[in-house]
């Protein structure tokens, strides 16, 4: 039996809530695949932060460098600003490990409508590939002059050209070879690649973004590409999201496609994120994309798809990649029954229901 060694953060908020649910289903399949899993649990969270007055030790990224993957439940709480618990935990972790492409799937299912009109089940199958380690959200910049009339912000934005060539090749490759999640096959069909830029506007970066994006893609020519401004992207996946394929987007344009495109598919509770380091040279880590909800955190209403996807993304990186297609499957057929349904989607049950059901659609396969 082959054994993966996994370090969970469950976080905040509902994170404590749907780590347990993925962690069932990965017992599950893993049984059924031959895959073990050791877990080492962290308490990293804004709760240690109020306490200890960090998120994480000063030590945490070394605890963590030997594991298999990383496996996050949300970061974020009242009383702690977003950009505290992100620059203490989560952004590190992407950065330290080279965690630079951020994976994004998102799917139309089949018994979960979208609330966009021409989002169809099975027409609707995209992936957005997000540079996750410089961009617009760079470390460099400042402010002056704080509470005076003139005080000022400045904050830089950093494209490199070794950084922009690795995310685009990496969309490249999937728009070559890429299988929808659930499915152990390849496409018939090369796909499409769509960049998203906004060089009319921004002056420099993206021009610099958009070149290198033409040369990558003339290295490819069975791939399929186009770019579009981002802001008739956001109109287009929204009007036309079966268009849509591979997306590569910089930090701050892929942030905001991915939670739009979420929103097409149905609702953020049910979407998966991985922040992978293709070279492996470093864990990569996996988290849901829908944050720490305090809203409903503690009641065990939240929607565990997301955490369950994402431990699907996960058995995928690792290799186990029949077991993943088993766990999208099972999401796919308790959805598709549309008895099962957790607030968030209009139906009542639980976090534990829900995550039953999905268990219970694993032991008929």
């Amino acid at each position: 039996m082959t054994t993966q060694r996994i370090a969970l953060i469950p976080g905040d908020g509902i994170g404590r809530e749907v780590v347990p649910a993925a962690v069932a289903v990965l017992e599950a399949v893993g049984r059924r695949h031959g895959v073990g899993f050791s877990y080492d649990e962290f308490d990293w969270s804004c709760e240690r932060y109020l306490s200890e007055g960090a998120m994480m030790p000063a030590d945490g990224l070394d605890l963590v460098r030997g594991h298999d993957a990383i496996f996050l439940g949300a970061v974020g709480a009242p009383g702690v600003p977003d950009h505290v618990s992100l620059w203490g935990l989560l952004i590190p972790i992407r950065r330290s490990f080279q965690q630079y492409v951020n994976l994004r799937p998102i799917r139309v299912f089949e018994g979960l409508d979208s609330p966009v009109r021409a989002a169809a089940a099975g027409a609707v199958d995209l992936v957005v590939v997000r540079e996750n380690v410089e961009g617009e959200y760079s470390e460099i910049g400042g402010r002056m002059g704080r509470g005076f009339a003139d005080e000022l912000a400045v904050q830089q934005a950093v494209f490199t050209r070794a950084g922009v060539t690795r995310l685009v090749d990496y969309g490249l490759s999937l728009a070559e070879g890429r299988r929808s999640f659930g499915s152990v096959s390849p496409p018939a069909r090369t796909g499409r690649l769509t960049s998203a830029t906004k060089s009319n506007g921004i002056v420099h970066t993206m021009p610099f973004w958009d070149e290198i994006v033409a040369e990558r893609t003339a290295l490819h020519p069975a791939v399929r590409w186009d770019q579009e401004h981002i802001d008739a992207l956001s109109a287009k996946l929204v009007l036309d999201p079966a268009r849509f394929d591979v997306i590569v987007a910089s930090n701050l344009f892929g942030d905001i496609l991915s939670d739009l495109a979420a929103a097409v598919a149905g609702g953020i509770g049910i979407a998966p994120a991985a922040n992978l380091n293709p070279p492996r040279e470093f864990p990569s880590m996996f988290e849901p994309v829908h944050g720490s909800a305090p809203d409903i955190a503690g009641r065990g209403i939240a929607n565990p798809i997301g955490a369950i996807w994402t431990a699907a993304m996960m058995l995928d990186h690792l290799g186990h990649v029949e077991a993943a297609a088993e766990v999208e499957s099972a999401i796919a057929g308790v959805l598709a029954a549309r008895e099962v349904r957790t607030p968030d989607l209009g139906g009542t049950a639980t976090t534990t229901t829900f995550t039953q059901a999905v268990l219970d659609q694993l032991g008929t396969r």
